[in-house]
């Protein structure tokens, strides 16, 4: 089942197919106004580095007490909601790449509305918005982008400078946990053939998880390229972004 919707960005959801969800805390970024020409891909980019690099804003999720409580919530819904691939909590934004089991909307105001309700708590905090109100999603176009994306996702923390490898932060599916399952790539690939028009397939060993694609794309490039509209993105390249 799939559905469209608008608010300040469109959004195209498709239960059962890898979906990427970045979104940030409120306060995190400044309007800031794009050049038309701007693709998702650069755009996505540059609000990752200027969040990767805080000058403005809240750093809730830099407290660990609130980062074990979100990624708790964001592990206790695999299984159920979604099944989860991906994620890293930043200091104010978190990465989460999933198959969502129920419809992405009815997921994310479930996992927003609880972990804001947990944060504020922990804070101390009433009558303030936790989390930024609207976030990208973007469906997944075949099995080199989702590789793409998971190791973008992983290696955020090192990017940041905040770790020296994917597996030394805490608060990322990198870290080792050992009643995690490891998510092979060939669970994805038939889900993501049906929206592909011409893609190779994926080697379906065993041994190809996802812990070795980290070793993939190390470099600072975007995980979204194309244009978001032919791509099937749910949100398109924004022109200002409103706190």
């Amino acid at each position: 089942m799939n559905s469209f919707h608008i608010r300040r960005l469109p959004h195209y959801d498709l239960i059962d197919h890898p979906t990427f969800l970045p979104w940030r805390l409120a306060g995190t970024l400044p309007g800031r106004i794009f050049c038309s020409k701007t693709t998702a891909g650069e755009a996505f980019l540059a609000m990752d580095r200027l969040l990767d690099n805080p000058r403005i804003g809240p750093l809730h999720l830099g407290q660990a007490e609130i980062a074990n409580m979100v990624v708790d919530a964001i592990r206790n819904r695999n299984g159920r909601a979604y099944q989860m691939h991906n994620y890293v909590v930043m200091a104010n934004h978190v990465h989460l790449l999933i198959t969502p089991r129920v419809a992405v909307p009815k997921l994310m105001q479930s996992l927003k509305r609880f972990t804001a309700r947990e944060g504020n708590r922990m804070l101390g905090l009433t009558g303030r918005p936790f989390w930024q109100d609207e976030s990208y999603d973007r469906l997944v176009r075949n099995d080199a982008e989702f590789r793409r994306i998971a190791n973008y996702i992983e290696m955020n923390p090192v990017r940041a400078g905040l770790a020296a490898t994917p597996e030394e932060f805490r608060w990322s599916s990198a870290w080792p946990i050992n009643n995690l399952p490891t998510t092979h790539l060939h669970d994805i690939v038939g889900q993501v053939a049906n929206l592909r028009t011409d893609c190779q397939s994926v080697h379906p060993g065993a041994a190809r998880t996802l812990a070795a694609n980290r070793a993939i794309h190390r470099d600072a490039q975007s995980p979204i390229e194309m244009n978001p509209v032919r791509a099937g993105l749910a949100a398109t390249p924004v022109q200002r972004m409103a706190d």
